[in-house]
Order: structure tokens, then C-alpha cells, then sequence
């Protein structure tokens, strides 16, 4: 429970409606007691920390103007949403988030009422607050809606879109945004965007010719006034690059201080009476009021537990190198082998490995901001012209830019490489994050190569693989660390469409893809079984599987993955066109979104782990017991 003595303000808000029996006066004493209550219980569970702590102050006053959950806030990215989280009955149990059974580490319609949209990926709050504003209006229901983007978020080109179609209707919708601009993403924010942001809230004697002008102008629907208006939007333009979102068909304000609270108060209460389409500019900074967060936005973007009076403690050097670290090590070795390489992230730098590759070959590095429809098809451009494009993209983030995948890369056979990081079960961050569909949505798709390593040194290979051979290739590799194997530093790539067979066994063969594969070795070695490590998704070996499925009494195939249209699916559909009658047991992810929980918690409750391997087995094939051992294969 929250101390009171620490907390008199905070302890007394089990929702917003405690909140707004407050005086206005406190609101500010309030914002200081969630900063601190935030600071204190991030330190205790980890999770995302400088974004919350940014919107402290914005998240305080729009509970306290506004009705909510009868008012929707709607917000963009997920991660700014803890101390709104903190607000709205949350306090007690934050300290949990990203915890199995705990709260969420993104907002959730299924946790709470105020949780309005949920969001894990970015950009997409102006959308759906639109189609909430819409959807009131035809129902007749007068209902404020507040969309709050930031981190990054308006680099998207879905943003874009929903300001198109909000400003550009003849009915305006009763819509506000609020820019949260902290010129940040989990990197620096890039783009055309972030120095256009940078130049508007950065001269302030233009900024009070604007809002002079407006006062001058008066009424904007007023014919005159929007003759005269759109004569000063122009003559504006030329200095200040704020008159874009006007010219979009929105009333823009700002930018003011969005750690401000008496600022926030007066503006939000002026806006909340204001019909149409308005977008308030705000400026914070990304860590606020924690000194180590505000100095290391980056590192402090999401943490482990800490010691809020220390600060973090830099991690031990790891043992084992993550499959990120893999795939850094081997961009930046291929990179100096090819010239050719070109290596592209959609605003994942850190994320996805390629921090090391940004330093060595900055010219060969782009970083598209959270745009992974152009990362795609930017890579399909450079392959046009001879270039050797790899994409670095997190499985769910590859998701976004599937069409761009499928008819600017896939149908013209060119030739990028793809690096999917957070394959499979990843864990704390959810069902948003995890990369439970990819070998799906991968292996339907003609001409790609698609690939699983099983460990540290065949992920090496198989990129190797996919980055030599001519055509779209996908290399899918989990979170974390791997079984330990030593990763050789040679560039050697490996026969395309062809398994290793792991271990010589009898009756029952385990046929395994990507990270799968160790617990599938130990239950082989338990219960005397063949185990093969597929290595390739698309295309399947076919000759092994057909060699197998003669001397074999029956088939297990393992994946995380869904067992829907996946990895096993293609072995099934490869015996079916061969008349191969013969009993098959498919064991991946279930048909369902996973919650958050960490990916050991995840693969046991999937029966992904050796222990539910071994038992599922047993279930189809009781006969089976532990036999004499048998050599196993190289």
C-alpha cells in the first residue's frame, strides 16, 4: 500500500473523480507526489520510465479537466500511460507491471474503463480517437475525445493520415491532439518532423506574431477573416513551420510548457470549450524531474529494478551474447565485407543491434523513425539499384509493413534481407510484442527464404545465408540470450533448404525449428527419439521429411510459432501432397494472444518447454518409454 505520510495527496486518489475533488490549487503538489510515487515504483519492478515520467504533469491536469472514462483519453505510445495508469486505480498495484497476473505495461480495454484503446505499437491514437468522435456524433452523445501522441509516435505516416482525414472533413470532428514534443523516440527522434518541431518551439518572437495574428483575425470562419488568415498562413510559412497542421484544417496552439501546470490548466480549459479538429503543441523532456533519466534519455528509456537514489547500475558483462548482439556483430563484419550493405531500422537502433553499425558506417546507417511501411519498401528501392538492403525490425513491428513486404519486395523477388528480432514468445511487454505469427505470414509469401537458427553461431550462418542468396530472405531469431554455442567470426553461409539431423532415434521423429530445438534434444535423448533441427521454414527439406516419414511411425513437429498455418503446417501440407498418410502431432504456440509474463512462464504454459514436450508425446504415443540410448547424429 502507498504511504500516506509520503504521499497525502496521491494516497487519497483511488480515481480521477478523487482527483477532481481537489482544489486546483493542488494539482501541482499532486503532479509532485505521482512523479515521486512513479520514480519509487519503477525502481521497485522495472519497466518503461523516462516517457512516463515526461507526461506527469499533462496526465494529472486531463484527469482533473476532464470526465474521464466518460471522457476518452486515448494514448500514443503505450508507454506514456503509468502515471495515468497511477491515476486510475492502478497506484497499489503498479509496481507489478509487466509482471505475470500484474498490470499492464500498455493500456488495456480489458484491465480498466480508462484504458480506452490499447496500444503497444505507435501512431495510432489520432486514428482511433477519430473513429471514437465520429461514432459519438452519429449516436448523438456529446463526449470529449483527447488523443496524446508522442514519443516519437508523430514520425509515422498513419499519423499523418488520421490529420488528413480529421482536418479535411466537412463535418469537423470535435477532436483534440496533444503533441507531446520531447523530441525523442527510444533514440533520438529523426526526420524531417523532428527539425521542423525543433525549429517552431524554438523562436519565440515568431511564435508571438502568430498568436498576435490570431487575435487579430479574429473568428477563422469568417469569410474576410479567412481570406486575410490564409494570406498570413502564407506569409508565416516562410518562418514558421507550425502553419502546417492549420493548413491540415486544424486550430493549433502552442507550443507552451508541458511541465507547466498552471499553463496546462488554462490552456486545456479553453480548448475543452472549443468545437472541431485542435491540436496543442506541448514541450517537455523525456526523464522529467529524475536528473540521471533527463541526462541518459536513452538509457533510461525502459529499466530493470534500480535503486532510484543510486540510479542504474551498469549490467555485468554477459556470458552468453544475446541473439541481438549476434546480429550487431555480424552486420557490422559483413558491412566490412561488402560494401554493398546497407543496413535500416525503423527507429529501433538500440532495440534491435545496431548501435555499434550507426557508429562504424554512419553513411551505410538509416534510421526511418517509426515508419516500417517506408523501411520496407526503402529497401526495395536501394535493391533496385544494386544496393544490398538488410531491414532490422522487431517480428510484430514487421507486421506494419507486411503489404510493402509482400508487393514491393516479395513479387519483384528483390533483394533484401531481413533481421527479425523478438521472434516467438518474447515475454514482459505482452501480446502487442510478441512475434507469436511471423513463420505464418513469412511462409505463405512466394519467394522468400525463411529461416530459424537454433543457436547463436547458426543465426550467424543463416544471415550469411540470406544476405548471399539472390532474392527476399528472413532471418527469425528470439529474444535473449541462446543455448551458449560459440559463435565462429567466419562469414560462411549454409546449404539453402537443408536440415541437420541432431540425433539417430527410433520410432518417432522431432522435427524442430529455430529455438525449440534444445528442449527437443533433450526430449529426444530422454525417450530415444530422432531429433532433426529444420533450419529452414521455406523452403522445407523435403528429402529428409519424406526419408523420415518411411522409417518412422510418426512426426512431431515444434515451433514458437502459432501452430495455425506455421512451421508444422508446411509438413503437413508437404506429406499430404505426397499421399502420405501418417500420424503427425504439431506442437507450437495456442490460438490466442499471449499476456504478459516472461518468456520461461509463456513456453511452459504453451507446453513448449521440454517438460510439456515430453509429456504431449507421451499423451499421443504412450508406448513409448526410455529405451536404450542411442549415439547421437552430427
Amino acid at each position: 500500500m502507498i504511504d500516506v505520510s509520503r504521499y497525502p495527496l496521491l494516497s487519497q486518489i483511488d480515481s480521477p473523480a478523487d482527483l477532481r475533488q481537489l482544489p486546483e490549487s493542488s494539482v501541482r503538489a499532486v503532479a509532485d507526489e505521482l512523479r515521486a510515487h512513479l520514480i519509487e515504483s519503477v525502481g521497485k519492478s522495472g519497466g518503461h520510465f523516462g516517457a512516463g515520467l515526461g507526461v506527469v504533469e499533462l496526465t494529472t491536469v486531463l484527469h482533473y479537466l476532464y470526465d474521464t472514462p466518460e471522457d476518452r483519453l486515448v494514448w500514443d505510445v503505450g508507454h506514456q500511460s503509468y502515471p495515468h495508469k497511477i491515476l486510475t486505480g492502478r497506484r497499489d498495484r503498479i509496481h507489478t507491471v509487466k509482471q505475470k497476473d500484474g498490470v499492464a505495461p500498455f493500456p488495456k480495454r480489458e484491465e480498466s474503463e480508462y484504458d480506452t484503446f490499447g496500444v503497444g505499437h505507435s501512431s495510432t491514437s489520432i486514428s482511433a480517437a477519430l473513429g471514437m468522435a465520429i461514432a459519438n456524433a452519429k449516436a448523438g452523445i456529446d463526449r470529449r475525445i483527447v488523443a496524446v501522441i508522442g514519443d516519437g509516435a508523430m514520425t509515422a505516416g498513419m499519423a499523418w493520415e488520421a490529420l488528413g482525414h480529421a482536418g479535411g472533413m466537412d463535418e469537423e470532428p470535435d477532436i483534440l491532439v496533444i503533441l507531446n514534443d520531447n523530441r525523442m523516440s527510444i533514440s533520438e527522434a529523426v526526420g524531417g518532423l523532428t527539425k521542423m518541431l525543433g525549429r517552431m518551439s524554438g523562436n519565440r518572437t515568431l511564435n508571438a506574431i502568430r498568436e498576435g495574428g490570431k487575435k487579430l483575425l479574429g473568428d477563422k470562419r469568417n469569410p474576410p477573416a479567412r481570406f486575410v488568415k490564409r494570406w498570413e498562413e502564407h506569409w508565416k510559412g516562410m518562418f514558421v513551420p507550425s502553419t502546417l497542421f492549420e493548413q491540415m484544417g486544424f486550430h493549433y496552439t502552442g507550443p507552451i510548457d508541458g511541465h507547466d501546470t498552471d499553463a496546462l490548466l488554462q490552456t486545456l480549459k479553453t480548448l475543452k470549450g472549443l468545437k472541431g479538429p485542435q491540436l496543442l503543441h506541448i514541450i517537455t523532456t523525456k526523464g522529467k524531474g529524475y536528473e540521471l533519466a533527463e541526462g541518459d534519455q536513452i538509457g533510461y528509456h525502459a529499466v530493470s529494478p534500480f535503486d532510484p537514489s543510486i540510479g542504474v547500475v551498469g549490467k555485468p558483462a554477459a556470458k552468453k551474447p544475446t541473439y541481438t548482439d549476434v546480429f550487431g556483430d555480424w552486420l557490422c563484419d559483413m558491412a566490412a565485407s561488402d560494401p554493398k550493405l546497407l543496413g535500416i531500422t525503423p527507429a529501433m537502433r538500440e532495440g534491435s543491434g545496431l548501435v555499434r553499425f550507426s557508429q562504424e558506417y554512419p553513411d551505410r546507417y538509416f534510421d526511418v523513425a517509426i515508419a516500417e511501411q517506408h523501411a520496407v519498401t526503402l529497401a526495395a528501392g536501394m535493391a533496385c539499384e544494386g544496393a544490398k538492403p538488410v531491414v532490422a525490425i522487431y517480428s510484430t513491428f514487421l507486421q506494419r509493413g507486411y503489404d510493402q513486404l509482400v508487393h514491393d519486395v516479395a513479387i519483384q523477388n528483390l533483394d533484401v534481407l531481413f533481421a527479425i528480432d523478438r521472434g516467438g514468445v518474447v515475454g514482459p511487454d505482452g501480446a502487442t510484442h510478441a512475434g507469436n505469427l511471423d513463420l505464418s505470414y513469412l511462409r505463405c509469401v512466394p519467394n522468400m527464404l525463411v529461416m530459424a537458427p537454433a543457436d547463436e553461431n547458426e543465426c550467424r550462418q543463416l544471415l550469411s545465408t540470406g544476405f548471399r542468396h539472390q532474392g527476399p530472405a528472413a532471418v527469425r531469431y528470439p529474444r535473449g540470450i541462446g543455448p551458449g554455442v560459440a559463435v565462429q567470426p567466419g562469414l560462411d553461409t549454409l546449404p539453402i533448404g537443408k536440415a541437420q539431423l541432431r540425433r539417430s532415434g527410433a520410432r518417432i521423429a522431432l522435427l524442430a525449428f529455430g529455438a525449440v530445438v534444445p528442449a527437443a534434444e533433450q526430449v529426444g535423448e530422454e525417450l530415444g527419439l530422432t531429433v532433426v533441427n529444420m533450419r529452414f521454414v521455406k523452403p522445407l527439406d523435403r528429402a529428409l521429411i519424406l526419408e523420415l516419414a518411411k522409417t518412422h511411425a510418426g512426426l512431431v513437429t515444434l515451433e514458437d510459432n502459432v501452430v495455425a498455418g506455421g512451421a508444422g503446417s508446411g509438413v503437413a501440407e508437404l506429406l499430404a501432397a505426397e499421399s502420405i498418410t501418417l500420424p503427425i502431432l504439431h506442437l507450437g504456440l495456442p490460438d490466442a494472444f499471449q499476456h504478459h509474463a516472461s518468456r520461461e512462464d509463456l513456453l511452459a504454459e504453451a507446453g513448449l518447454d521440454a517438460a510439456g514436450i515430453r509429456a504431449a508425446v507421451l499423451q499421443r504415443w504412450p508406448a513409448l518409454h526410455a529405451p536404450n540410448r542411442v549415439q547421437a547424429a552430427s
